[in-house]
């Protein structure tokens, strides 16, 4: 036998062991309760599985069941009313992975960087997607592009964005009701909701303007970032293989396999890639020319990253591929959030006319007595049912459902409320072995029963204008505002850089939360000022392809109509 094919049998060997081990080998999280495994070949008995099926699993386990773009969120709410706060999933060729919403062991999650990371698949699809910025790094260099992107959510610069916030949201306004006119109109929302999102955090986060909103077709740019997530979801194996590969074979790979999703992700990319780098060129220019620029005031993060390597050292600078990856992590992080928030809330409008008539009654007293429909920072945040729709909306319908999380090293999770393991015994704590990937639920610590009280899955924004349960106050949930998970929360959360001061991390993602709190508020107010939100004919159905978006439950496209009428 030739040394070539000792190799291939000798690989061989590993790859099936490993598999192997994965699928029928006992592990530390096997006493935890858990769904069974797909199927790939049904009904013939798996004489070696552990499952409680006993048949052939599917090498994909039960990621199909939680990614499921219609079934994935009531999948995760139906095994955690079954199983507790943690609950065992098997992932990729077998891999124990784990589904948790317990708060105390969310806090443990979001707090100790030391040993929760972005899982490496994660990492290896960032760094190809959006580069050599946040989303793609981890540790001592997360850490530092954190500080980085920091000013874009302090205190004194999301103030000075009402201005912008303003005029972005007239030109919203102007430009539907040139589609409208005078009469009742059926308008698919959310290519709207996308470009608006797209350019408050271009004015007020990269002093860039994408979208004059001069006719009703979004342009390139934003049909991409719109279509990068549903398209990354549709590429579970490039996302799953990527780790295994340095950055350079990966995008060498890319960009020449011959599979039609994935050069549809790659095409997304460049884009969003060529978009990135005239931005950039863009804001130089600007710069350079000393020109007067009143685009984002002046007070985006590319312009203040800028000014900095103008005026420091030039080993301190940084290099333009962090300030392209920087715009990406910004933009990827922005906009897909605040496009599926303007799409539930237009939605939840137009299904509640009388809470819609009462945020804009609330919205007409302010505006005169302020004497301006542009109200200022203090004025906006007092606007209390405006405030308390808005909350409401974040807490029974998060954006992202669950975010992923990798444990470095072995650690313990210790659970508020115990568990029932497969033996019949209560767990207090879960021993979780490095490696474990856990899926980190944001949306059902928001919906449980345990917390919110028994009208927990009840819509109702009346909640925000009383005392909070004692159940709320003491649930331990680690979230950012008012025990939301929605934002995530705690150390590692997106705008938190500071490891040794822990307030100053959690103010820093507060003002996070007040960024997009301010801007959706803002949108909301104006356009209710002038349009009336009801329901269509077409019935909506949600999906969610790791972010919840609407869709046409009819066909399954991407879409939101409502019917849209002047007042």
């Amino acid at each position: 036998m030739s040394n070539t094919w000792m190799l291939v049998s000798a690989a061989a060997g590993v790859v099936a062991w490993w598999v192997a081990k994965r699928l029928f080998i006992s592990h530390p999280l096997d006493k935890i309760r858990g769904p069974a495994r797909e199927r790939w070949i049904q009904g013939i008995p798996c004489p070696f599985s552990l499952d409680e099926a006993n048949t052939y699993p599917s090498l994909a386990g039960n990621r199909a069941q939680v990614w499921h773009p219609t079934e994935g969120v009531k999948f995760m709410q139906a095994i955690t009313k079954e199983y507790g706060g943690v609950v065992r999933l098997n992932g990729i060729l077998g891999a124990r992975e784990l589904l948790v919403s317990d708060p105390l062991a969310l806090q443990s999650i979001s707090t100790n960087t030391s040993v929760w990371h972005l899982p490496s698949e994660v990492l290896a699809t960032n760094s190809v997607l959006l580069g050599e910025g946040l989303p793609g790094t981890t540790g001592e260099a997360h850490r530092k592009h954190r500080k980085e992107l920091s000013p874009v959510f302090s205190k004194s610069h999301i103030h000075g964005l009402v201005p912008v916030f303003y005029s972005v949201a007239r030109k919203l306004r102007d430009a539907l009701q040139i589609v409208v006119h005078a009469n009742p109109r059926d308008i698919d929302l959310l290519p709207w909701a996308a470009r608006v999102a797209l350019e408050l955090v271009g004015q007020g986060g990269l002093g860039y303007s994408f979208d004059k909103f001069a006719d009703d077709k979004p342009d390139e740019y934003a049909l991409a970032v719109k279509n990068l997530l549903p398209q990354l979801f549709r590429n579970p194996v490039a996302r799953a293989l990527a780790p295994f590969f340095p950055l350079p074979v990966r995008r060498f790979l890319a960009y020449n396999i011959p599979s039609r999703k994935l050069q549809e992700l790659v095409s997304i990319v460049r884009v969003m890639d060529e978009r990135s780098k005239k931005l950039l060129s863009s804001r130089k220019a600007t710069l350079l020319e000393e020109t007067t620029e009143t685009v984002g005031l002046g007070k985006d993060l590319v312009t203040l990253l800028l000014r900095s390597n103008m005026r420091g050292e030039a080993e301190n600078a940084i290099p333009d591929s962090q300030l392209l990856g920087h715009i990406n992590a910004l933009v990827f992080g922005a906009v897909d959030t605040t496009t599926s928030a303007f799409s539930r809330l237009f939605y939840l409008l137009a299904l509640n006319p009388d809470m819609q008539d009462r945020i804009r009654e609330e919205s007409r007293l302010t505006c005169e007595q302020s004497g301006t429909e542009e109200l200022d920072f203090k004025v906006l945040t007092n606007m209390t049912y405006t405030d308390a729709f808005i909350r409401e909306v974040l807490r029974l319908h998060a954006p992202v459902p669950a975010l992923l999380r990798c444990a470095i090293k072995d650690t313990i999770l210790s659970l508020k409320d115990p568990i029932i393991g497969r033996d019949g015994q209560v767990i207090h704590e879960v021993l979780v072995p490095a490696g474990t990937t856990v899926f980190a639920s944001l949306l059902i610590p928001n919906t449980s029963t345990q917390i919110w009280g028994e009208d927990a899955l009840e819509f109702k924004p009346d909640r925000w204008l009383s005392p909070f349960l004692d159940t709320v106050v003491n649930s331990s949930v680690p979230g950012v505002y008012s025990h939301l998970m929605t934002f995530w929360g705690g150390a590692s959360s997106w705008g938190m850089y500071r490891h040794e001061n822990f307030c100053d991390k959690w103010l820093t993602d507060w003002f996070r939360f007040q960024f997009a709190l301010l801007e959706i508020k803002i949108v909301i107010l104006l356009l209710l000022s002038s349009f009336r939100f009801s329901l269509a004919d077409r019935k909506i159905a949600w999906r969610s392809s790791g972010l919840q978006f609407p869709s046409v439950e009819e066909t399954g496209s991407l879409a939101l109509p409502l019917k849209v009428e002047t007042l």
